[in-house]
């Protein structure tokens, strides 16, 4: 795996105020062994088929939705399926895998890794937190015959560390809020290095458009953008009426990568109560979105996620933390999928502007980024 950016990262002088994951680290799991992904703003991570692309994203999603406090049979239905290839069990039939990442922020870097037994039975084995070569956060299986896990958290007081029992079906880091009380500076040090490290992965929205649910009308709903944009014409109707200045934005990405000209995106309510969109063509021509081609119904998708925001999308936001203290995070498998060069090139290049205002952050992967080498702000990852 090799790393490549059109920029050098440049010695921050300061720490961010915004927390956001810099590493993804996969030790053992599916295809990929002492794997370390670095992650820019946005970084596409490109390779051929079966390099493993898809299962980096799967990592970090999983992260993510422990992070927010997920059980572990909900983040992974097919547990052996992580497991790296080949690996063999131990005596007592045990295999598993290993993830961790990085995050940055206020506190500096803080890192996460975790082992998780995926038979004969799914549970965490063993959490560690650490920030600047102190382990804030250690749990270990003591007892199998137990769903817990021994944990020790640093406390820097009268003892070096407290220790106590925790599930091990939970992310530890997510539950330290809950345990931790703060009366020393010690605990100070882990509750506000485990805030940021949850904080960096509760921020993330997976998104992977599907043409086939974005052709039909979409029913009253939520307002909020799903993993599959399958209500899309729904969002579009409320985005329009909210904020003029993003819809205009949207007008013109859209008008960039799709054939034909643009005047305007709209959507009208029908008779059953569904909500159709169109392309407003000019001269009273309109185009139904579900007349679209599958990469250009992609490619709206993809810009409106990019142009808005976590109170657009339906993710998991951090209501306690205000939101310029948040950076949303996407996730796209297949950024390229159906799309041409020409629809692959805009896009990036709207993600590499929305992306340099720090509110929000890209992972995508696709076949080939060799061209993606001439855009300023865009980090690639070859696999």
């Amino acid at each position: 795996m090799t790393l490549s950016s059109l920029e050098a990262p440049a010695v921050a002088s300061a720490r961010p105020d915004r927390p956001g994951v810099t590493e993804l680290r996969l030790a053992a799991f599916a295809t990929h062994r002492r794997v370390r992904f670095p992650l820019g703003p946005l970084t596409l991570v490109a390779g051929p088929s079966g390099s493993g692309k898809t299962s980096a994203l799967r990592a970090y999603e999983a992260l993510a939705r422990l992070g927010s406090g997920a059980e572990l049979g909900e983040v992974f239905p097919a547990p052996a399926t992580c497991v790296p290839e080949r690996a063999r069990p131990d005596a007592q039939q045990r295999r598993g895998f290993r993830i961790g990442c990085t995050v940055d922020g206020p506190e500096g870097p803080v890192r996460l890794d975790i082992a998780v037994q995926a038979e004969p039975e799914l549970r965490i084995v063993g959490e560690r937190l650490t920030m600047g070569g102190l382990t804030l956060l250690e749990t270990a299986l003591r007892d199998p015959g137990r769903p817990v896990v021994q944990a020790a958290w640093h406390t820097g007081g009268s003892s070096a560390v407290t220790r106590g029992p925790l599930p091990d079906d939970r992310l530890g880091t997510a539950l330290l809020p809950l345990r931790v009380s703060g009366r020393t500076a010690g605990e100070c040090q882990v509750l506000a290095a485990a805030e940021q490290m949850v904080l960096a992965l509760r921020s993330v929205y997976a998104c992977d458009p599907s043409p086939r649910l974005m052709r039909a009308p979409a029913p009253f709903g939520s307002g909020l953008l799903l993993r599959g944009c399958d209500n899309l014409a729904e969002v579009l109707w409320r985005t329009r009426a909210e904020c003029g200045r993003r819809h205009a934005q949207l007008v013109a990405a859209v008008g960039a990568g799709c054939a034909g000209s643009v005047n305007d995106v709209l959507s009208e309510l029908l008779g059953d109560g569904t909500i159709r969109a169109f392309l407003d063509r000019g001269d009273g021509a309109r185009t139904e979105l579900g007349l679209l081609g599958d990469g250009e119904l992609r490619y709206v998708a993809l810009a409106l996620v990019l142009l808005t925001g976590p109170g657009v999308l339906a993710v998991d936001q951090a209501g306690e933390v205000p939101a310029a203290l948040q950076t949303l995070t996407v996730l796209t498998d297949g950024l390229d999928r159906c799309l041409d060069a020409r629809q692959t090139g805009e896009l990036v290049r709207l993600a590499a502007r929305m992306c340099e205002r720090g509110h929000i952050r890209l992972v995508g992967t696709l076949s080939d980024a060799s061209w993606a080498l001439g855009v300023p702000g865009v980090s690639v990852v070859e696999l």
